[in-house]
């Protein structure tokens, strides 16, 4: 039998504030990451120090934000009232601390918890916070949560406000790196939520006029149905509007200016809200499909102590508006009835437009509702048989597990490359999808082929995505494909399938190809895996005396051993982006439309050929 270990007071230990969150960071901030994916921990230090400048403007102080952002280095300085400076330092380092629990200073705030900013100092190798009030100013430095500098209260001729500088801890957050294009669209989503509200990010300025009505203006990247319907209220603002190709649904949802990413009571509110006026209005009952295909609309609402169902605050759990309001239903409901119903009266041109929308969608269900069912049943045989995904055990859709940001989907090509991915993934959240040959270019090609073609319909499937992201089961979808002009060919037909049917997916920062590397180099002693040519030749000076090199042709050379360093916490992905001045039709054409001489150009450009072993 086996010694019993013993169990005493000695056992029980108490953690202090900083020694908690830097032990159980995702407790705080979610998943860590490397800054290829828009929810890594790095953004969420970012917005949390944001979201405190944020609610001084919407308290009526401060217009201006200015942020600055180096490669391993934030500054955040806001033109508020300034932390009260005898309560600097308790506002950065003890839990529970924070003006947000008086409901009259802060009513209607994002984060009513007191964690924020001491997440953010807990997990930096530096955190420096000033406040500037009443012609004072105070200043603290702390590294790793730990007080280095407590400086005197001191005279000040600077604005009031505060200033938040700090660095990640890249012992924590390991090789991380700035994605430009996820803060500038975090900044963008700041100022549509407060118009009026002026944002610097390295100088240079975001602002808005027009709210929600701006963000759907500049980020729709195709042609649409009609004007952007814009509807404001007390504490509830929406804008709506239709693609005039899309077939899928588009929303932008948010709660006290957070980015609610999934949703949650508000946006399963406005949905509903949307069918049910439409109906009324038509005096038709619709199909809430078809009332809600192609939609883009955004909704942002203020609820006082909102409940959000994780820590990152992705998805709204609250049921009522605030003590004595109604519930968040209603008031939604009660809001678009009124107001949509009143603007389709008074635009009988945009009402006729979205009822030959409807109207359309409907016949087109009715065309596909046999190849649906059939495609449904053929894919949940094919699942129970588990002949193309190899499932993982935790899925996006599981709100309360601490896990799930990690959950990745591999869409791989051939066996070999698959059955190595297979036996080196983390099978409680990496899951396999195995391609049979090259997928079918489906530009141009309507919604009937994705039921029709087994690969695309069980890939559907598999990610749940047929009636839009609600129930996504992977927030990473992950694209492995050899680096040769075959592998860069099947990468290009997945992308083009997403942005012809699911371009939300690549929107919301879903879609990634997966970096493996090109070569291995090794002695008796080391091996170092190297992506590029230039890592290559560093490698080789490390190790010296000729080492052996191996040139990796394609992911079934990987052996499954070897692939888990590059599936593991070193993973490397390229986040798929669309550029804020790309058009999901004129990439499409480009790509996959009928050759041009742009397009062959930038083939001969880009394409990488090997000569000699070496990559040019």
């Amino acid at each position: 039998m086996a010694e019993t270990t013993n169990y005493t007071e000695d056992n029980i230990r108490s953690l202090d504030w900083k020694e908690h969150i830097r032990l159980r960071p995702g407790m705080y901030i979610g998943k860590l990451g490397d800054g290829s994916s828009p929810d890594d921990g790095i953004y969420i230090l970012i917005k949390e120090v944001i979201d405190n400048s944020i609610d001084e403007y919407v308290m009526g102080t401060g217009k201006t934000i200015e942020v600055k952002v180096s490669e391993d280095e934030v500054s955040i300085r806001d033109y508020g009232r300034g932390i009260p400076l005898g309560k600097v330092i308790d506002c950065v380092s003890k839990i529970n601390t924070g003006a947000k629990y008086d409901s009259q200073a802060f009513k209607k705030s994002v984060g009513l918890n007191g964690v924020g900013t001491k997440a953010v100092n807990a997990l930096s190798d530096y955190f420096k916070i000033q406040s500037v009030r009443d012609g004072q100013t105070k200043v603290a430095v702390f590294e790793k949560g730990q007080l280095v500098e407590d400086m005197p209260v001191t005279e000040s001729a600077a604005r009031r406000g505060t200033l938040v500088v700090f660095r990640p801890d890249n012992s924590i957050f390991k090789k991380f790196r700035f994605v430009a294009e996820y803060i500038e669209r975090m900044i963008r989503n700041y100022v549509y939520l407060n118009p009026g509200l002026s944002i610097y990010l390295n100088g240079e300025k975001y602002y808005s006029e027009n709210g929600l009505k701006d963000l759907l203006e500049e980020n729709i990247d195709t042609e649409v149905l009609h004007p952007v319907i814009h509807l404001r209220g007390e504490d509830i603002e929406i804008a709506i509007s239709h693609s005039e190709k899309s077939q899928s649904e588009s929303y932008y949802s948010f709660v006290n200016g957070q980015h609610t990413t999934q949703g949650g009571t508000h946006l399963a509110a406005f949905r509903e809200a949307l069918v049910k006026t439409m109906r009324e209005f038509y005096n038709k009952n619709f199909d809430p499909s078809d009332v809600r295909q192609s939609v883009i609309a955004a909704i942002a609402i203020k609820v006082v102590e909102p409940v959000f169902e994780s820590q990152t605050k992705t998805k709204l759990g609250s049921a009522d508006m605030g003590p004595d309001l109604p519930t968040v239903r209603t008031f939604i409901v009660d809001f678009v009835k009124t107001q949509l119903d009143n603007y389709l009266h008074k635009n009988q041109d945009v009402a006729e437009a979205i009822l030959r929308k409807i109207m359309r969608a409907e016949r087109e269900r009715k065309d596909l509702a046999g190849i649906r069912k059939l495609a449904r049943e053929r894919a949940k045989k094919v699942s129970l048989h588990n002949k193309k995904l190899r499932d993982c055990r935790v899925h996006y859709t599981d709100l309360k597990n601490d896990r799930k940001q990690e959950t990745t989907l591999f869409i791989t090509e051939g066996d070999s490359a698959s059955g190595s991915i297979t036996k080196a993934r983390d099978v409680n959240t990496q899951a396999v999808f195995s391609l049979k040959g090259k997928p079918l270019n489906c530009y141009n090609l309507t919604k009937k082929v994705v039921y029709e073609n087994e690969e695309f319909n069980l890939l559907q499937a598999a990610l749940d995505i047929e009636d839009g992201l609600e129930n996504l089961r992977y927030n990473q979808v992950v694209i492995a494909t050899d680096a040769d002009v075959d592998g860069m060919h099947i990468r290009l037909l997945l992308i083009t399938f997403f942005l012809q049917f699911f371009p939300e997916l690549v929107r919301e920062g879903h879609l990634y190809i997966l970096q493996t590397p090109l070569f291995r180099v090794r002695n008796k002693k080391d091996t170092i895996y190297c992506y590029s040519e230039d890592e290559r030749r560093n490698a080789m000076a490390k190790l010296g005396a000729k080492p052996e090199i191996t040139r990796f042709k394609g992911l079934g050379e990987i052996s499954p051993d070897e692939f888990k360093h590059f599936i593991g916490k070193d993973i490397r992905l390229d986040p798929v982006m669309i550029g804020r001045d790309s058009s999901v039709d004129k990439l499409l054409e480009f790509y996959m439309g009928k050759n041009t001489p742009q397009r062959q150009e930038f083939i001969i450009e880009n394409l990488r050929v090997e000569k000699d072993d070496i990559l040019v």
